[in-house]
Formats: C-alpha cells, structure tokens, sequence
C-alpha cells in the first residue's frame, strides 16, 4: 500500500500543515491535520488512519509524549518531524515505536520516498469485497447495489460515495476529505447525496443504522 493512504499530519506550524496536505494529496494521499496533541487525539478517538506525521516540537504535550500515549493502543505508523541536530530526540523517538524520522526543514519529495516506504513495510489490509447493509449487498469494487438480487440504481456520484466510504468501513470520514474527492470541494454536495443515499439503504432513513453523522467530523458507514 503506497497510495491512497490516509494521513494524519501534526503539526503546530500552519505552513508545514498545509504544504503537508497540499504535498501529500498530490502523491495521492487523503491527508488530515492536527495543530497540536490534543487535538490528534480527539481524531484518533473516532478516524482511523494509514500513517501519522509527527512533529516532535509543539507547544504543551510535545510529539514524543503524544507517541508514547499512542503506542500501547494502536500500531498505526509514525514518522518523526525533527528539528534538525537534535539527535536525542530522534533516538528517544525510535525507541518509543516510531518507524522513522525526518529532520526540518526538509524536501518534499524525500518525505514522499520516506512516507513510500513506511506504507510498504504495513501489511495492507484484506481488501472488503462486499458489504451487507440491512439485506442489501453493496458490491465494492463494481460499484453497485443489489437487493434481493436486483440492481438498486445508483449514480455516479453516490456509487463513489459509497464506495470511499466502504473501503474505510466503520471509521469516520470528514465532510472535508469526502467534498474533495467526490465533489470538487463542496460539502453541501456531500450532504444531499448522503441524503439521497440514506434513502436507498436505510430501513428507516430518518433514524440511519447504516450511513451514520459523526458529529464534527463527517459520515461513517456500518455493515450489518
């Protein structure tokens, strides 16, 4: 897996996070942000992610007490963004679970080799093929929608939609990262086709079990 990752990057600096995002989703990757500790957690708690980008200097809780906090409840990979010449901190990082570092300032394109080959050594997940939605059969890879056998009209859009957010079944995905990669950016496109879809697989569409809102962060779907 060295496409199409989803990235958490943290980092205190607004300039590094968005040249991180702008970067990053050029190579192809879905790339959320942090400003600090606190607030990686509070998308930890309800995102999961491929890869996490971590500077070690931030104001309050620093990167490495983040990544020893993380370390004994999730294996996600982690690259350290270090200061450079600060060779305690990357020493202390490893040792603490981090896969690898990078010092500041640093070239895009070796971050991209280096977040490359962190994804390479994760053993991808099994791909889901299908997912069952209240007797219905969402088929992932045609895209397509079957009850009882027959086809349930899709379109293109809501097809896309449901299929993003099959292939991170049961994980939050934010209205943002949704907008950007099914509706040039509009997340009121967004919320009409979730409407539209909630339609099509919800016993009841008013109560969903299945195309769920998180709250401050966006759409999760859930199987049966």
């Amino acid at each position: 897996m060295t496409q199409g990752a989803h990235i958490l990057a943290v980092d205190d600096d607004d300039r590094i996070r968005s040249l991180l995002k702008r970067f990053l989703a050029q190579e192809g990757h879905t790339v959320t942000t942090a400003g600090d500790a606190g607030a990686a957690r509070r998308l930890l708690d309800v995102m999961s992610f491929d890869l996490i980008i971590l500077d070690v200097m931030m104001p309050g809780e620093d990167g490495l007490s983040l990544l020893a906090g993380l370390r004994p409840r999730i294996e996600t990979p982690v690259i350290l963004l270090t200061a450079r010449g600060e060779a305690p901190d990357r020493i202390e990082g490893l040792r603490r679970g981090a896969d690898d570092y990078l010092a500041k300032p640093f070239e895009p394109e070796e971050l991209a080799l280096r977040v490359a080959a962190v994804l390479r050594r994760t053993p991808p997940d099994a791909p889901l093929t299908e997912l069952k939605l209240s007797g219905q059969v969402f088929h992932v890879a045609k895209g397509e929608l079957r009850r009882n056998g027959r086809l349930v009209r899709l379109t293109e859009s809501e097809a896309q939609l449901l299929r993003i957010l099959a292939d991170r079944s049961g994980s939050p995905v934010s209205r943002t990262d949704l907008a950007q990669l099914t509706s040039g950016g509009e997340e009121r496109s967004v919320d009409v086709q979730v409407t539209r879809l909630r339609r099509k697989i919800e016993p009841d569409p008013r109560e969903p079990v299945h195309l769920q809102t998180v709250r401050g962060v966006g759409y999760r779907l859930v199987g049966d």
